[in-house]
């Protein structure tokens, strides 16, 4: 009942809104998909990564404006999402790697929660936000110890829309090379910023996903 309320009250806000108008090498080695116990400290640099995307996420293909699932992604070609995804954050982790200086050698491990992105029908036409959560943990590469406590993100992205998508993509900005570029930063603030990384308030589309 909650998913049928939450997609009919999606739908309705579009239309409305419609009417009215966006390191180093990575190991294959992740994480279990159980919950991480781990915290990360400022003063650290990137010696190594690992990225976790349980199969245990589900994915929906489906070409509607809120496909219900775990991951959405039409950023690739139709084929394995979990690997997909994985790839996006590696991607990401190798932006971030250079730009965290610190002294103390850590390995991050990140464990995906959700990763959903737009349908066709979303972004052709009243666009949204790229709701994206993971966790992670860094590990002393000297001690091999775990520092503080798992962190939890909420690293939401507004999406490009309509004429704006299609600008965006014909100038190579597509929704992949946009995502990869906003986690390098949000994991860039997480570990070099006081308080890490704060979500963007992206109004009502955002609230949507949190219904």
């Amino acid at each position: 009942m909650r998913q049928i309320f939450k997609a009919g009250l999606g739908l309705a806000l579009m239309a409305s809104l419609g009417a009215c108008a966006a390191p180093n090498t990575a190991s294959r080695a992740a994480m279990p998909d159980d919950a991480m116990l781990g915290f990360a400290q400022q003063d650290v640099t990137i010696d190594s990564f690992t990225v976790s995307v349980p199969k245990s996420l589900t994915v929906n293909e489906r070409n509607t404006y809120y496909p219900r699932g775990d991951i959405v992604w039409r950023g690739d070609p139709i084929g394995d999402r979990h690997a997909q995804v994985r790839e996006i954050f590696e991607a990401g982790l190798r932006n971030a790697a250079p730009r965290i200086s610190g002294t103390r050698p850590v390995r991050m491990d990140i464990q995906v929660t959700r990763f959903h992105a737009l349908s066709e029908k979303a972004r052709y036409s009243v666009g949204g936000v790229h709701d994206i959560e993971f966790m992670y943990r860094l590990i002393d590469v000297t001690t091999g110890q775990q520092i503080g406590a798992t962190q939890t993100v909420d690293a939401d992205l507004e999406a490009l829309a309509g004429q704006a998508a299609m600008v965006a993509d014909a100038r190579g900005n597509t929704q992949k090379a946009r995502i990869v570029a906003h986690l390098g930063s949000v994991l860039v603030e997480e570990l070099t910023v006081a308080g890490g990384h704060q979500n963007a308030n992206l109004g009502i589309l955002q609230a949507i996903n949190d219904l």
